[in-house]
């Protein structure tokens, strides 16, 4: 599919394009003629649904669709053929998204083999705990899979649009939960890697990532964003940024000892310099949230140093970040405030329910072009009494195209209250 929508989308006759790639291509005849009978199925499945349409005589990319709209992955289709039928009004819509763009990706055998073996470690400690014989142990182990998200709804949607697709061939669909599970726990990558002892596929989880990430930017189209599948988007982008890219490189080298990489131009979210990223709302405060949640998962996994390390990015002209107070923002006083908030609170849920949008409260000052942002930490019980407190400047996030904002609180709710006319 991607490369015809790429010889499609040429300038020209796109279809005569097609044809003569396969004319003087170094196949047999009975090979060509297999390619020019799966290319008309491929076209026609294009063209029946708009992703293609004629216009002024030729033929182009449905303008409706994001301007780098792509189908690099065999079972693109299919993701655009289900995603309808996903419910927007379910909670876990957004993860639902993304099992079914990890459903069209390859298989990283590795990490889904830790996954497994971390389910059956657990599963056998139940069992022995509940006197099962081991020949009946063993072979409920065997039955064990690796979490798989929507296992029924994903494989009869796709055993549904095979037997619609005669093209799809040996092509199979793979349900899996790796960026999934990140998300649903706003993982960072090293919080990952330590979880499954990942530290010798650090390339493979990225590629993965990688690839999730890039389906989601131009192939899921943006009609189809929900606020929190954008999130998930930012989540995932800000996360490659922060990877060291030697490890793609190290990855790619291992793949083709001829790689070089000023060939190849990762995806990554970019920004015209004519937007004002201030100007959407929602998009501006899905930036803010994003930067908010890796500072606190910076401090449930006790990376304190990283924690810092994100707050001076936005300190101006100052070599330590300060808050309202004029005090300091320390990897020790950050130790010492968790340490206070867990013996209270045990730990900080920073889950689906913990990230819900109404937990996170904006006020505009237009006087001083600035926001003031307050976050709730979300805690077990529910008693939800602390809060983090940032102060965001508009007019520096503009000129810089990425949220500028400083850490001006964090402590318990008693410091101020924004009332209900902050909540978003």
């Amino acid at each position: 599919h991607g490369m015809l929508l790429n010889v499609l989308s040429r300038e020209g006759d796109g279809c005569l394009a097609m044809r003569e790639l396969i004319r003087d291509s170094h196949e047999t005849e009975r090979a060509k003629a297999l390619h020019r009978h799966r290319g008309w199925q491929l076209f026609r499945s294009l063209l029946n649904r708009k992703i293609v349409e004629f216009h002024g005589g030729g033929l182009r990319v449905n303008v409706e669709l994001q301007d780098d709209f792509s189908m690099n992955q065999a079972l693109s289709l299919y993701l655009l053929d289900t995603l309808p039928k996903l419910d927007p009004a379910d909670p876990d819509h957004a993860l639902n998204v993304v099992t079914l763009v990890e459903s069209i990706l390859e298989d990283p055998d590795i990490i889904l083999r830790k996954q497994l073996d971390r389910l059956k470690t657990k599963r056998l400690a139940e069992m022995k705990m509940e006197g099962i014989e081991y020949e009946q142990r063993m072979a409920e182990l065997e039955k064990m899979e690796y979490p798989k998200p929507l296992r029924d709804f994903v494989y009869a949607t796709f055993n549904e649009f095979a037997d619609q697709h005669p093209w799809v061939g040996t092509e199979n669909i793979r349900p899996k939960s790796i960026a999934r599970e990140m998300f649903e726990e706003y993982r960072s990558f090293s919080d990952y890697v330590r979880d499954y002892d990942l530290q010798r596929s650090e390339g493979l989880l990225l590629r993965h990532l990688n690839g999730v990430y890039k389906v989601i930017a131009q192939t899921v189209p943006d009609a189809s964003k929900t606020d929190e599948v954008r999130e998930m988007e930012l989540y995932l982008g800000a996360m490659l940024r922060q990877v060291d890219s030697s490890l793609m490189d190290e990855w790619e080298k291992m793949r083709d000892p001829n790689y070089r990489p000023e060939d190849t131009k990762e995806v990554r979210p970019e920004r015209p310099e004519e937007i004002d990223i201030t100007r959407d709302r929602k998009t501006f405060t899905a930036s803010i949230r994003n930067r908010v949640f890796t500072f606190l998962r910076n401090l449930v996994s006790n990376e304190f140093e990283e924690a810092i390390a994100q707050l001076t990015e936005d300190a101006v002209a100052e070599e330590v970040p300060w808050d309202a107070d004029g005090q300091a923002w320390t990897a020790e006083r950050l130790k010492t405030l968790m340490e206070n908030y867990r013996a209270d609170h045990g730990t900080l849920r920073l889950d689906p329910e913990g990230r819900n949008l109404r937990h996170t409260y904006v006020v505009p000052d237009e006087q001083t072009k600035t926001w003031r942002v307050q976050q709730m930490l979300v805690d077990p019980e529910g008693a939800n009494d602390w809060m983090a407190e940032y102060e965001v400047d508009l007019e520096a996030s503009k000129q810089d195209g990425v949220p500028v904002m400083d850490l001006r609180y964090l402590g318990p709710f008693a410091h101020t209250s924004l009332g209900s006319s902050g909540l978003l």
